[in-house]
């Protein structure tokens, strides 16, 4: 696998992952709306700790593309020889 085939896969990894994990850990605002603030969603949340996810995504990321890779090079994930 190439560099340029690494990153692609690397960075459709990390897409796949970051959204599965965006959703884990939100709370909503809890408190009834006194006045409607404009263009603020009630149901958004008060931290979502966007740098925490993107730092859990890159080590789980790391992770799985360092498995794939090692397959890819000892030969068993090669997809040139299943399609011929």
């Amino acid at each position: 696998m190439g560099i340029t085939g690494s990153i692609i896969v690397y960075v459709m990894i990390w897409w796949i992952i970051f959204f599965s994990v965006l959703p884990t850990g939100i709370q909503s605002n809890k408190e009834p709306f006194r006045e409607k603030i404009e263009g603020e969603d009630p149901g958004a949340p008060e931290n979502p700790k966007i740098a925490k996810k993107f730092f859990i995504t890159t080590i789980i990321t790391s992770i799985i593309f360092i498995v794939i890779y090692y397959l890819v090079k000892i030969d068993f994930l090669n997809l040139r020889e299943l399609l011929q």
